[in-house]
């Protein structure tokens, strides 16, 4: 018989392993608890973000059969109006200070090797999107001859006899832009061109669009007509509201580069516009709690203010079909496949991270308005070089339209369709390159890819007046190529900073020897005595001794 003690031992020995098991199992649950509450954490707001947009459609599509008041509706979108204004606020001292402080950062042989990389990732990419645009139109061929006789009719829409600008005026007008003759006039005016008559004639008066789907904006106003039609037209450039965005990129690149080249001078210089971005992106973090009821206020107020949402969805839907194909498309494949072939590394990981730069940029509809956010999302979550993200996204935001370039391609062919035209290789070839040019002389503003679709037609002599039909669903169009607009600049930014990975070593290796070069709050510390601080991308910081040497007798 065993005794007491043998029995002891041997039920403590059965115990053991399942108190171990347990304490185990404990710790694993423990470890997925805090992985889970750390996930929700770092996401709560996209999330949030999220919330908002579901919130907004519900909202939107519940209150349609209420038949509100345009005051109620207007009510409804004031605070996404205001969400907006507080947005487009900091878009201006944002651009300026991220350009001075970046390029200034860099050595001018430096910068001009990151924007000859950036310029040609866009015009590739863009070149991809309208190549993408015309083959998903021959493809699905969503234009329908009979879409002509129904909407055009019921829109009650006149055929605009007014001139339109070409192509060339638009690149034209892309040059004055660039390079703009009054810095303080370019804050608040853009060159543009437009042709009045040569002779007196009858008043300018808008389209007779009182049917119209949607309300009216600046790019579906800039379509008038003339009751009489004139014999000559003469170019005329004049100024319109709005920022130009273009000229200031262009002064404070340069402005920047050559603050980098006086050395310690300029090293307030530099402090002062470092200290105004870093302000700005705190006062992002606070406005980023209000996205979600900025965004849901702004797509229930634009659902509730269609009128026809059903019809105008039905009618036009193998257009918007063939569009989201399209963007989907390039997000989830082509880009990701370049982003894999340059950095292999999982793309996806880094969509995600950017998730809500795109919900804010799809409720926006503007790679602008979105720019803040973007900015924290690629500097922060992504870890990316801000260096790299001061310099290549506010340019970016202004030149590189790829969602533009994919639309004006598709809205060509889908006019073309519905007007019976048999496009051959000559004028598939200039819709390609028309829409690529087009797209990267367009605004980042809503509603800017309607004027330049009308360039894009009168290349191909197509009927311009069948492009007014496209007003009635932009509303919802537009908000889908922003994303791609805004991902093409993410992806550049990190692309451009991986083909600049040695380059940008190379400078903070400079850095840390060179006391003139030294003018970035990123790379020089006022306070350290002596000391450097590193400014590798992605690193630790570092301080390190900078002795003089001591030459022996």
């Amino acid at each position: 018989m065993c005794s007491v003690d043998e029995m002891a031992q041997s039920q403590q020995h059965f115990l053991k392993p399942e108190l171990v098991l347990n304490r185990n199992d404990k710790l694993r649950m423990a470890d997925r608890q805090l992985s889970w509450r750390r996930f929700l954490e770092d996401n709560k707001l996209i999330f949030v973000t999220l919330s908002g947009v579901l919130l907004g459609v519900i909202i939107g599509f519940s209150l349609r059969p209420l038949g509100l008041s345009t005051d109620a509706v207007m009510l409804i979108a004031y605070p996404g109006e205001l969400f907006m204004r507080v947005l487009k606020l900091m878009i201006l001292p944002l651009v300026i200070a991220s350009l001075i402080s970046g390029s200034s950062s860099l050595n001018a042989k430096l910068n001009g090797k990151i924007a000859l990389r950036t310029f040609v990732y866009f015009l590739v990419t863009s070149l991809l999107n309208a190549i993408l645009g015309t083959v998903l139109a021959l493809a699905i061929h969503p234009g329908n001859p009979n879409l002509e006789e129904t909407v055009v009719v019921d829109a009650t829409v006149s055929s605009p006899t007014a001139r339109t600008v070409s192509l060339m005026d638009s690149i034209l007008d892309l040059g004055r832009n660039i390079f703009p003759d009054n810095i303080f006039q370019a804050a608040l005016q853009q060159a543009h061109t437009v042709y009045v008559p040569s002779k007196s004639g009858p008043a300018l008066l808008p389209n007779d669009n009182s049917n119209a789907s949607t309300t009216t904006s600046p790019a579906v106003a800039s379509l008038t007509k003339w009751s009489e039609e004139p014999n000559e037209w003469t170019r005329v450039v004049e100024y319109r509201p709005g920022t130009n965005s273009l000229g200031i990129v262009f002064f404070c690149l340069v402005f920047g580069t050559l603050l980098g080249t006086i050395g310690s001078r300029g090293y307030v210089v530099v402090q002062f516009f470092s200290a105004i971005f870093e302000v700005i992106m705190r006062m992002v973090t606070g406005v980023m709690w209000l996205t979600p009821i900025g965004i849901s206020s702004l797509i229930a107020g634009k659902i509730l203010s269609v009128e026809d949402i059903a019809f105008v969805m039905t009618q036009l839907a193998w257009f918007i079909f063939t569009i989201a194909l399209g963007v989907l498309l390039y997000q989830w494949v082509i880009l990701q496949a370049i982003y894999f072939v340059f950095l292999r590394k999982n793309p996806f990981k880094f969509y995600l991270g950017l998730v809500q730069p795109i919900l804010t940029g799809f409720a926006t509809a503007s790679t602008a308005a979105a720019l803040p956010l973007t900015f924290r999302c690629m500097n922060e979550r992504l870890k990316i070089d801000s260096r790299i993200t001061r310099f290549v996204l506010p340019i970016g935001c202004n030149i590189n339209m790829d969602g533009t370039a994919l639309f004006i391609a598709v809205a060509s062919i889908f006019v073309a369709q519905m007007s019976n035209m048999m496009l051959n290789a000559g004028q598939i070839v200039t819709v390609i390159l028309t829409s690529t040019a087009a797209s990267m002389s367009s605004a980042s503003i809503p509603s800017a890819a309607l004027v330049l679709l009308l360039i894009a037609l009168s290349a191909i002599d197509a009927p311009i007046n069948n492009a007014t039909i496209l007003f009635a669903v932009d509303w919802f169009v537009d908000r889908i190529r922003t994303t791609n607009n805004l991902l093409g600049d993410c992806y550049a930014a990190a692309i451009v900073e991986y083909l600049s990975r040695h380059e940008l070593q190379d400078s903070d290796i400079d850095a840390y020897y060179k006391d003139d070069d030294v003018t970035s709050d990123d790379q020089c510390d006022p306070e350290a005595n002596g000391k450097r601080k590193s400014s590798f991308p992605n690193s630790v910081i570092l301080n390190v001794e900078v002795s003089t040497p001591v030459s022996n007798p």
